[in-house]
């Protein structure tokens, strides 16, 4: 079975599915190029307001072919180097995305697979889920950006512990260290995923994509500079439609209607 990344509309969330299910829902350059291509779609869909990236049966997704791995040792290595651009840039249009991206995790979630998760805006995983940067284990260093997430998300000891161990870890303790948002009964990660993204699709567009490009800068500006672009979004956002709905319903005690 030829692996693939499905996509299908669930009201105005994209769900995306690695579909690769033989071996896990393995990682590989044409779910990596489907996946850049469905978001640029998604981004120019205004009907479209968030997105869910999943895992086709019983698991999210095992990382990297190792089959294919071994294939490639044999190759010149920017055959590997291209394979593995092909997934950085998946991961930089996830991070530059302007709408919410929830990973909806079941079973297995290692190696590129983890990195994957991580680089989405909110997770959700089944109490049962178990991760692991399988990288180290097979001899590997990281890639997918795991070691970026990592480090800036948890203190330097706990993220080299996951790195350098190669250790499997279970949901809740990824819940208790704030990489995981939310756990979902077994089998029922996604459908809280989309409960989640309904919420979410009843925010104005306009300061949901502001909220997601400041929490990215953050990372990296000095404070002068963000409370700058926090001013700058603010009076923008101000001065957009989607904010006089929003004070007009709140004074008026009712649902407000964006666009």
């Amino acid at each position: 079975m030829t692996a693939s990344l499905k996509s299908h509309s669930h009201g105005q969330t994209m769900v995306l599915t690695i579909s690769n299910p033989e071996h896990r829902n393995a990682l590989g350059p044409d779910i990596y190029a489907a996946g850049v291509e469905a978001l640029n779609v998604a981004e120019n869909n205004p009907e479209i307001r968030s997105v869910v990236i999943a895992g086709e049966g019983r698991h999210f997704c095992a990382g990297g072919n190792l089959q294919r791995l071994q294939a490639n040792r044999q190759q010149p290595p920017e055959v590997q180097a291209a394979s593995i651009e092909g997934l950085h840039n998946w991961i930089e249009t996830i991070r530059a995305f302007p709408k919410p991206v929830i990973a909806a995790v079941e079973g297995s979630c290692a190696g590129a697979g983890f990195s994957l998760a991580l680089a989405c805006d909110l997770m959700v995983a089944a109490e049962d889920s178990v991760f692991v940067m399988a990288y180290v284990n097979v001899g590997l260093s990281p890639d997918g950006g795991a070691t970026w997430s990592l480090m800036r998300a948890l203190p330097r000891s706990t993220a080299l512990q996951l790195l350098m161990g190669g250790e499997r870890i279970d949901a809740r303790r990824l819940h208790q260290l704030g990489l995981v948002s939310r756990i979902a009964a077994s089998g029922h990660a996604l459908e809280d995923a989309l409960v989640w993204t309904g919420l979410l699709n009843t925010r104005a567009p306009n300061a949901m994509a502001s909220i997601k490009e400041l929490a990215n800068d953050a990372l990296t500006q000095p404070l002068h500079t963000q409370l700058a672009s926090e001013r700058d979004h603010f009076v923008r956002n101000l001065h957009h439609p989607n904010a006089g709905e929003g004070i007009s319903a709140f004074i008026e005690k009712r649902p407000p209607t964006y666009r």
